[in-house]
């Protein structure tokens, strides 16, 4: 409710902008204890992991990990920080964020923009939350793509003791040529060099943290497949479907609609929730799916586990339904 009364002045807003301010009025009011959503407990174990209710928070939002503990009050099962790298990077020249409210949908080059790995785990010992966390890593957008694999075992080391699950994303538009990992060789080294580590991390810290990879949802049927085969190969423990895409269909005769980056949003539903059943078809229960795109309503949530998720995740839809959109989805998932 008091979301649909704010959401008018926000976009009279610049996107950025609006994001930041929503933030901060949310750490205002849950710092007052002003803010928290009830919610069903609808236990579901995936990855090994049991998780309150099966309605996270995707990575984007909360880039820094700098506002858990009043974003976790919006009732989440749970909530993904990131993407984060090595080192700060400050992103895509601005504006980088587009709404497109007459399609309920969002473009964006953000280009992982963040303070680095360091601050993120600063932030995550500095908040209260207990429940489910996942930390969603990349490569920062100086480092050659044939290095890519130095970044992610950066990042993977360090994050690694304050992670629930852990998301490689390799499959943002925003960094030159990131998506060139989804295939062929490049796939191969990266989820071996990761699983060892991660492996190794394990004994040592004699606590295993499950390691999940981010796909696209521009992926041909040969990709899917080859993808699949790779993520069985290596016993990878989760696939989060999809990122953005570069896709404009449902967009491409609105206003902002062709501006370059990735689509999320309602429009990317249709192909995200394919690109969903086609893993699932493959994988056949042997990788758990997590179906993340262009859910903006408890319906479209159901959906996606009809097309094989075992939880979902929402980050456009909130901009435009609100945080009663996790409570919806909650529920419609789990009659």
């Amino acid at each position: 409710m008091l979301y649909s009364l704010a959401r008018p002045l926000l976009f009279t807003l610049a996107p950025e902008r609006a994001h930041e301010l929503t933030l901060s009025m949310l750490d205002k009011a849950h710092k007052f204890g002003l803010m928290h959503q009830k919610v069903a407990h609808k236990p579901v174990t995936c990855m090994g992991i049991e998780f309150p209710n099966p309605v996270g928070l995707a990575a984007g939002l909360d880039k820094n990990g700098a506002h858990i503990d009043a974003l976790a009050a919006l009732g989440f099962g749970f909530i993904e920080i990131g993407t984060i790298t090595p080192r700060p990077q400050a992103g895509n020249p601005l504006p980088r964020l587009f709404r497109i409210p007459e399609a309920k949908a969002i473009i964006n080059r953000m280009g992982f923009n963040n303070d680095g790995v360091d601050k993120l785990i600063e932030n995550v010992k500095a908040s209260k939350f207990r429940g489910v966390l996942g930390i969603n890593i990349g490569k920062n957008a100086d480092t050659p793509v044939e290095d890519a694999v130095s970044d992610y075992l950066i990042c993977l080391e360090k994050v690694y003791n304050y992670a629930s699950y852990i998301t490689v994303n390799i499959s943002s538009p925003n960094t030159k040529n990131l998506r060139s990992l989804q295939s062929g060789d490049a796939l191969t080294e990266l989820l071996q060099t990761l699983k060892d580590r991660q492996l190794e991390l394990a004994e040592q810290y004699n606590h295993y943290v499950p390691l999940a990879l981010k796909v696209a949802p521009d992926l041909e049927s040969e990709d899917i497949r080859f993808i699949s085969m790779q993520l069985i190969k290596f016993k990878i423990d989760g696939l989060i479907v999809t990122n953005t895409t570069l896709g404009r269909e449902g967009v491409e005769n609105f206003h902002n609609g062709n501006e370059a980056g990735g689509l999320s949003g309602a429009p990317v539903f249709e192909k995200s929730t394919k690109c969903l059943s086609q893993f699932a078809e493959i994988l056949a229960g042997k990788i758990p799916l997590i179906g993340v795109g262009g859910i903006v309503s408890g319906e479209q949530a159901v959906a996606k586990q009809q097309a094989g998720a075992s939880l979902v995740q929402v980050y456009s839809g909130l901009i435009y339904t609100g945080p009663t959109l996790v409570k919806d989805c909650i529920d419609a998932m789990t009659v």
